[in-house]
């Protein structure tokens, strides 16, 4: 179960990227933020109620309202923003910061081999993000340096202070918070669209909802209670990978040498970090073969 929820946000986060590109067209970013999260919220709540799952405790309540305005309202409004000035791989590039600032702010104890894998992953995503081609938007590369901060922080509170097994309903908490604070501001910051509703924003907009946020956001507040921060983290590495993937078939964006040796040293750094390795056998110990 937990290598599943790993894979839904590494693939499935990997595309919104490209998805929230495409939405851009026609909403402006908190309009996406309005539109997405209100219909990921109500989702995400009714799903929760015909499965059943237990009412939510009291004490959960102030802590899921502010990780989904860190995570949601905050950090995703920030990608989205940042996406109107970066490519959109450059963006999730940007993002496989994650698992470093999560190993930095959680303060858990992690070992050499771990930091190898990390290090070796953000050198990969380095690799992909090409910094010597220039070009780059600093105003854009701010914003999502500002939003992988926000979203690590949050990820910790919810990790540490939110309990309960109910997870549809706490998803469904976020993003309605996010959706509201998302009503809010829209009108302020240009409305919820800048330009007629094309078929591809629309379309777009009801993919974020159902897998960008219903499944994937599900799968990451799981993920997180149940694996250690840096492990977890290194799902941002295979973003870029799929955001450029899908940036080469639908784009007709180049993808060449460089981006198949970024790729194989990104793997290897995840691979060091969550593929544990053999325990020795002890002494007086038979070795099964």
């Amino acid at each position: 179960m937990p290598l599943l929820a790993y894979l839904t946000c590494a693939i499935v986060w990997g595309s919104t990227y490209f998805a929230i590109a495409l939405g851009l067209e026609s909403f402006t970013p908190y309009g996406m933020v309005a539109a997405r999260f209100t219909a990921g919220g109500i989702l995400a709540l009714g799903l929760g109620f015909l499965r059943g799952e237990p009412s939510l405790r009291k004490t959960d309540w102030p802590h899921l309202i502010l990780v989904g305005a860190l995570l949601l309202a905050g950090s995703n409004a920030l990608v989205s923003w940042a996406e109107l000035h970066v490519s959109s791989g450059m963006a999730a590039i940007i993002c496989a910061l994650v698992p470093v600032f999560l190993a930095l702010f959680s303060g858990e104890s992690i070992g050499a081999r771990t930091w190898a894998g990390l290090l070796l992953g953000f050198i990969g995503v380095g690799v992909l993000a090409n910094p010597l081609a220039g070009g780059i938007h600093l105003g854009g590369v701010g914003a999502l340096l500002l939003a992988t901060t926000i979203w690590s922080f949050g990820t910790l509170h919810g990790k540490h202070h939110i309990r309960g097994s109910a997870y549809l309903k706490q998803v469904g908490v976020q993003m309605l918070t996010a959706a509201l604070i998302g009503h809010l501001i829209a009108p302020l910051t240009g409305g919820y669209l800048h330009h007629g509703l094309t078929p591809k924003a629309a379309l777009a907009i009801g993919y974020l909802a159902l897998f960008g946020s219903l499944l994937a956001f599900t799968a990451y507040i799981y993920l997180a209670r149940v694996w250690s921060p840096a492990k977890m983290g290194t799902y941002t590495y295979i973003n870029p990978v799929v955001a450029l993937l899908l940036g080469s078939l639908f784009l007709h964006e180049p993808f060449g040498l460089r981006m198949g040796f970024g790729l194989i040293v990104i793997l290897s750094g995840i691979a060091l970090v969550q593929l544990k390795p053999a325990n020795p056998p002890k002494v007086g110990e038979e070795v099964s073969v």
